[in-house]
């Protein structure tokens, strides 16, 4: 393994269009690329495409294509979640979520972080900070999450809402960035 993909796995900075990082980027490329094709053959094998593009695959998890990720590897999925089209799950820190877990439509799970020194983003520095996504979640339509964020359990997050730090488990939370509105239960 090389120093620019030690540094990613570690949370260090690190150059994200490093020749070191090529070969998995590749392998993602042609997984989603099979996994989103239409018809024939691909329908019957995108389970096995799963198991392949994915850290882990829970039973019974439905993803809907178009999917995208930028590894796959870093990917964890629990038992019975379903995603809905046009999943982006940009991994260069750890996905994990949790099992009968709900993913609206557009939803971005966006683990990357830029630098905010022009010079040093200008050239490529990123890294990433991993989302955790508990047992029982919602996360309506065009529902984005940010870097180092951890949604609780049996929580419900409304539609176009932008999360920036982390939510307790069993509220219902909404708008940009999102605030909690309410208890459930």
């Amino acid at each position: 393994m090389g120093e620019q993909k030690n540094r990613m796995l570690a949370g260090d900075w690190y150059i994200s269009d490093d020749p070191d990082l090529t070969a998995d980027i590749e392998r993602r490329i042609a997984l989603c690329a099979a996994y989103n094709a239409n018809g024939g053959a691909a329908l019957g094998d995108r389970p096995a495409i799963l198991a392949e593009l994915l850290g882990s695959v829970g039973k019974d998890v439905r993803i809907r294509p178009p999917f995208h990720c930028d590894f796959g590897t870093y990917v964890s999925i629990g038992d019975r979640t379903f995603v809905n089209v046009n999943g982006v799950f940009l991994d260069v820190a750890p996905i994990t979520i949790g099992s009968d877990v709900q993913i609206g439509p557009n939803v971005q799970l966006l683990t990357a972080t830029h630098e905010l020194d022009t010079e040093r983003r200008r050239a490529g520095w990123e890294k990433g900070l991993p989302i955790t996504i508990g047992d029982n979640v919602w996360l309506g339509g065009g529902v984005i999450v940010c870097p180092g964020v951890t949604i609780g359990e049996n929580t419900v997050v409304g539609a176009g809402t932008v999360v920036t730090r982390d939510l307790p488990a069993g509220v219902l939370a909404v708008g940009n960035p999102a605030r909690v509105v309410r208890t459930l239960g």
